[in-house]
């Protein structure tokens, strides 16, 4: 921001579009994740579990309900309060006052031009690929490049295609032959 007066950065904040308050809206990551992401901060998305830093509610975790890009707010599961008629509303919370300690993988995009490391907590969710079909990937492709790979790839694929269609019944391997010679 180039002004100095705080009257102008709040100017630009409250004019600023919804895409860029959603940079604004930016939480710490814990040390796990720090290391694991190489990087500070990340957008609180909802799906995120945040740990609650400044606050009457201090120390207190939940997973993230909705974020306000408009009002600058993030919105956290069980952390209510009541209001004067008795109904219980949401508390809102800004994103400079939590920390991210658990990410939401569902979205691809959300990492589609950053590499992460994190195939391991994808794999312990059940979300990822297993290894064994990963190193064969691997495999196929490496050998795909070398010479003659083709030929070879495709009379693998014929292989597998034939031991697919054995019969698994011994009865059904006889041949019409061995058939007439036990009646």
């Amino acid at each position: 921001m180039k002004s100095k007066k705080p009257s102008k950065q709040r100017k630009k904040l409250y004019e600023s579009s919804l895409h860029e308050k959603r940079g604004l809206l930016k939480a710490h990551l814990s040390k796990g994740l720090k290391k694991e992401l190489n990087q500070r901060s990340l957008a609180v998305r909802s799906g995120d579990t945040v740990k609650i830093m400044r606050g009457k509610k201090k120390k207190k975790s939940g997973k993230v309900t909705k974020v306000d890009y408009k009002k600058g707010v993030i919105f956290i599961e069980k952390m209510v309060r009541k209001k004067a008629d008795g109904t219980e509303i949401l508390v809102p919370f800004k994103a400079s006052n939590l920390m991210i300690t658990d990410l939401e993988l569902k979205d691809d995009k959300r990492f589609k031009r950053k590499k992460i490391k994190l195939k391991a907590k994808e794999e312990a969710e059940g979300k990822g690929k297993s290894k064994e079909k990963s190193e064969e990937k691997r495999e196929n492709t490496a050998f795909e490049k070398s010479s003659g790979a083709k030929e070879e790839n495709e009379e693998k694929k014929a292989e597998e295609k034939r031991e697919k269609k054995k019969p698994e019944n011994k009865t059904e391997e006889k041949t019409g032959k061995e058939k007439k010679e036990e009646s």
